[in-house]
């Protein structure tokens, strides 16, 4: 984002690329080649100063030179004729020679490098060191151990103006950053090829060469001086690569086009030249942060460049203590404020966080000064992802003891959504619910007709029919067993539009079923059961309550209570079911006969309770004819019109011989037209 994207018209490589390589022949070319390259850049283009990113480490005997000396020195040593005309000749076969001649006196650096390997070579010579031995001697600087060394022929090394070491140093991810501006060799420093030339130009500027002096902070070095200028550098005394925008940083022109004449001459007068290669078949490309294959010709060009504007960032040693307290301000900040947010705002607050964190480090960029940024991003990327990695699995917990504790209570398929959401339904909350209790009437003679293996299997046949019912046909919650009993509601945990409907028709499938159950209990010599089915609905709390000791998913409030009784009332009116006035209102769809009103211990005020017949659609025309001369029958009650009421009675029981319900009723008006009043309103006894 913020590296320079001009042009630098300082600064020209001379390339050898494939299109020198095929014009002028393959790598190394003739020495004489060479020297013609330099030539042609002096003196026709009026260079300012010439670097070679090459290392010339061998003899050029491409002349035939050698075999001319043998047979000087051997064949024709006696031939006065061949002597006099090899004398004449010899100088122009030597072709290392004319090279260095192209050198002296020119303002031309030459390249070495250092190798590392056990088998390491030393070849040739090395320039002058810049350092002496001791010039670090207690203080914190490291470097690297070099083994060896490859280095120019002596003849070209005295005749250039200076050399240096063209090592990079690549980090662990195969990416070059930095550039080694001093090297350790045998306890003397060697400058950089770029450092090299930079103190050539100054030299040149200035009048004077210029030497190298390490600058020290706190016994750390922290820039090396040459002259007028800083160069920042780390305690390997490396420098960080001022890379220029990838493509078109550099004018490249063809060596080919040099050697031919093809560049308008003085159009490179006054230019710092570094001859290098592009040529991917010379193996000289590096992988850098600006591109994956940038020719390490080009990474000395940057440095100088840096060099001469003085723009480099500077990475100090005291950037690790500040990383050290940011990432713990900040790791510690962000530890405690994620927990405490949702996963939404949890992730604003990172992103928010990353975003200051990237500015933070952008701002110091621009300042010059280079702060880690990737350890803090990871640190924030970690934090985030191990506080979601936890979230994750302590929902995935909930969720588990979510499915454990309703599995019992309700069908899979509705265990499976509460899965979704665990803590929607895990809290006690307020809902309107329709609450059902059954009981098995005269249990206790059951119980003592049965043995006790059959009671057992006598009661779980009974109970698994009517659980099945309940929650798997009609997707109710079972809340509990209470010996013979059940309580079931409906509307929680999940919500259900159609609580009131779905009870009713709960109940209703409970008695169908009896029919079947006593079947098989008949065929078995076991006793028939008649059960009683009180369904109440309202405002109730529904969660999971009770002791440190035990809880349960359960529903509390008086609309249970009310349902508890109405169950108890059924044998009294002699019925199999009675619902409260909420569950009659809220049920849509089906027929209900009125029963009676009745004042729920406790309560001033009177309810009404009713009989459900079954699904409107599904009513017959006799049992309408019969519902229909009941209602006119309570009014008749109501209204103390005790001789209408009994005509209707008889009609009734006629139609309906066993219904208590009726007998019930025939009693009641025969004793009120004696006594000339009835109760208007029944309340309920005690269980």
């Amino acid at each position: 984002m913020t590296m320079p994207r001009a042009l630098e018209r300082r600064i020209v490589i001379v390339d050898i690329d494939e299109k020198s390589l095929g014009e002028i022949g393959r790598w190394p070319w003739s020495r004489s080649v060479m020297a013609q390259l330099v030539e042609r850049l002096f003196e026709r283009h009026g260079i300012g100063l010439l670097a070679f990113d090459v290392v010339f480490a061998e003899r050029d005997s491409s002349s035939g030179m050698d075999v001319v000396d043998r047979i000087a020195r051997d064949e024709l040593k006696a031939d006065a004729a061949f002597q006099s005309a090899y004398a004449r000749v010899r100088p122009a076969l030597d072709f290392d020679a004319r090279f260095a001649a192209s050198l002296t006196g020119r303002p031309v650096v030459l390249g070495h490098y250092f190798n590392q390997t056990e088998r390491a070579v030393r070849a040739n010579v090395l320039p002058k060191p810049v350092l002496a031995k001791g010039a670090f001697a207690g203080r914190a600087v490291v470097f690297d151990e070099w083994k060896g060394y490859t280095g120019n022929l002596p003849l070209l090394a005295e005749s250039a103006w200076g050399g240096g070491h063209i090592n990079p140093v690549v980090d662990d991810d195969g990416v070059l950053r930095r550039v080694p501006l001093l090297v350790e060799f045998e306890g003397e420093y060697y400058e950089a090829l770029s450092l090299t030339v930079f103190r050539a130009l100054l030299s040149k500027t200035l009048g004077a060469t210029q030497s190298v002096q390490p600058v020290f902070g706190d016994e750390r070095l922290e820039f090396l001086r040459i002259g007028p200028a800083q160069i920042p550098v780390d305690n390997h005394a490396a420098a960080l690569v001022p890379y220029r925008a990838s493509g078109g940083a550099f004018q490249y022109i063809s060596a080919a086009d040099v050697l031919k004449d093809r560049v308008p001459a003085d159009s490179l007068r006054d230019k710092v030249v570094l001859l290098g290669t592009s040529a991917p078949a010379l193996a000289d490309l590096k992988a850098t942060p600006v591109s994956n294959a940038v020719p390490g010709v080009e990474v000395h060009a940057s440095m100088i460049a840096g060099m001469l504007d003085q723009d480099f960032r500077q990475r100090p040693w005291y950037t690790l203590g500040a990383e050290v307290v940011l990432l713990v301000i900040g790791g510690v900040t962000l530890a405690v404020l994620i927990p405490l947010l949702s996963a939404l705002w949890a992730t604003v607050v990172v992103a928010a966080g990353t975003v200051l964190i990237v500015m933070f480090n952008f701002v110091l960029w621009r300042e010059g000064l280079v702060l880690p940024l990737a350890s803090s991003l990871l640190m924030v990327a970690a934090l985030y992802t191990m506080n979601m990695a936890y979230g994750y699995f302590v929902e995935s917990r909930s969720k588990r003891l979510i499915a454990q504790r309703f599995r019992e209570y309700v069908p899979p398929e509705v265990v499976a959504k509460m899965e979704r959401d665990p803590a929607r339904y895990d809290m006690p909350r307020d809902a309107e619910l329709s609450i059902l209790f059954s009981d098995v009437r005269g249990f206790t003679g059951i119980s003592e007709a049965l043995r006790p293996a059959e009671l057992r299997e006598y009661i779980n046949e009974y109970l698994t029919t009517m659980s099945v019912i309940i929650r798997s046909r009609h997707r109710g919650t079972l809340d509990k067993y209470i010996g013979d009993a059940i309580m079931a509601f409906w509307g929680a945990p999940m919500e259900d539009a159609e609580h009131a409907r779905n009870a009713v028709l709960a109940a209703l499938d409970m008695q169908k079923a009896c029919v079947t159950l006593n079947e098989r209990f008949a065929a078995r010599g076991w006793p028939t059961l008649a059960i009683g089915v009180g369904i109440n609905s309202g405002a109730v709390r529904v969660g999971d309550m009770g002791s440190q000791l035990r809880r349960a998913y359960t529903a509390m409030g008086d609309a249970v209570n009310v349902a508890s009784r109405l169950e108890g009332r059924t044998k009294y009116y002699g019925i199999g079911i009675l619902v409260g006035e909420a569950t009659r209102r809220l049920a849509s769809g089906i027929t209900f006969r009125e029963v009676d009103r009745v004042r729920v211990k406790g309560k001033e005020e009177a309810i009404t309770v009713y009989e459900p017949l079954g699904a409107a659609a599904e009513l017959d025309a006799r049992l309408e004819d019969e519902l229909k001369l009941w209602n006119q029958t309570l009014r008749a009650c109501r209204a103390g019109d005790w001789e209408k009421a009994q005509v209707n009675l008889v009609s009734l029981q006629e139609m309906r011989p066993q219904c208590p319900l009726y007998r019930l009723y025939a009693e009641r008006a025969a004793q009120a037209r004696r006594s000339g009043t009835m109760e208007a309103v029944t309340a309920f006894d005690e269980k």
